[in-house]
């Protein structure tokens, strides 16, 4: 490799260190203190001047984890300015399925309805990663600045999904793109079965779970509330079984994959998925968190490129390795893992 691609490379190097670093402090924040930000910090903070909420937000969150005050200044700029974002509530409670479907606290085998709460100024995934030119991946936050409820259904107590702004905002693309004949994979609350039957495009919604209880509890208590419930089709069995045996003789248009919690057990179910595809050349896949889950994959591809070149035994150029890690390749090339 030459001395100019080497120094590229390097530099690529320092921000997937930067990337992980903000990882590693979103999730420290989201997962074991995301109520560190309170309405009394933050009128501190600002003197009651909401309009400064987002700008403070940031600048708090990045010097309580950064102790080095030249690495804050660049992470705060580079990583904490563009991630944390205010909410507003009324673009989601006038959500069609938040609007419509009341959801009962209800329980059934291991699975609860509820609703949960958001506290003013608590911290949460609001999208998936933000991706930049130079391949910064920036997790985005959000928050609101008063309470907001949501929707919710637990497995033995772990969330297993709800209806907040990181799954609008996530599913709302494919949502857009969903036509004609539709399998989705994860029932849930249904929300993706529920926007999509809403479309006049959408001829029907067949939905693959495994769970009894799940079915159950939506069949009674969701369900019924139900724009289009005739479109609905629920089928109790395991994604990867009917993916593989009966999803290619069914000739779908489209298929939305939503089967995990989060990408901490998506990328292996992922690309399991994946590998499925081809059986059914026809339709379109798409997958819930995708990005987040090619950044995981990403970040495994480039560790291992990196050995490589460190050990004398890569004979990539430059431009090779970066066509490697783009989406669109990671998508093709974890189908032959």
């Amino acid at each position: 490799m030459l001395k100019s691609e080497l120094e590229m490379l390097n530099k690529l190097d320092k921000i997937q260190a930067k990337n992980d670093l903000f990882l590693r402090i979103c999730s420290a924040y989201l997962n074991e203190c995301e109520g560190l930000v309170t309405s009394e910090i933050m009128d501190e903070i600002t003197s009651g001047d909401k309009r400064l909420d987002e700008g403070a937000f940031a600048t708090f969150l990045s010097s309580a984890f950064i102790e080095d005050d030249e690495l804050e200044r660049l992470m705060h700029k580079e990583y904490f300015v563009p991630s944390i974002k205010k909410i507003n509530p009324e673009n989601y409670t006038s959500n069609p399925y938040l609007k419509s479907i009341p959801i009962p606290n209800k329980k059934e085998g291991a699975w609860t309805l509820s609703y949960q709460k958001y506290a003013p100024y608590e911290g949460f995934v609001r999208d998936d990663f933000i991706i930049t030119d130079d391949m910064r991946e920036i997790c985005a936050i959000g928050f609101f600045d008063s309470e907001f409820s949501y929707p919710t259904v637990f497995e033995n107590g772990v969330e297993w999904m709800a209806i907040k702004p990181n799954e609008i905002e996530t599913m709302r693309e494919p949502i857009e793109r969903a036509h004609g004949k539709v399998v989705t994979f994860g029932l849930g609350l249904g929300y993706f079965t529920y926007m999509a039957s809403l479309k006049g495009e959408v001829e029907s919604v067949t939905v693959i779970e495994r769970s009894k209880d799940v079915i159950s509890l939506f069949k009674t208590h969701i369900l019924p509330h139900f724009s289009n419930p005739e479109k609905i089709k629920i089928v109790e069995a395991d994604a990867f079984e009917y993916a593989r045996e009966q999803m290619p003789r069914k000739k779908f248009d489209y298929a939305f994959v939503d089967l995990w919690r989060d990408t901490s057990d998506g990328v292996d179910m992922y690309i399991k998925m994946k590998k499925l595809e081809a059986l059914s050349p026809k339709t379109h896949f798409e997958y819930w968190i995708e990005k987040s889950i090619l950044v995981m994959i990403r970040k495994r591809i480039f560790a291992s490129i990196m050995q490589s070149i460190e050990s004398g035994k890569s004979t990539l150029t430059y431009d090779e390795i970066i066509r490697n890690l783009t989406f669109d390749y990671l998508k093709e090339f974890v189908k032959f893992i």
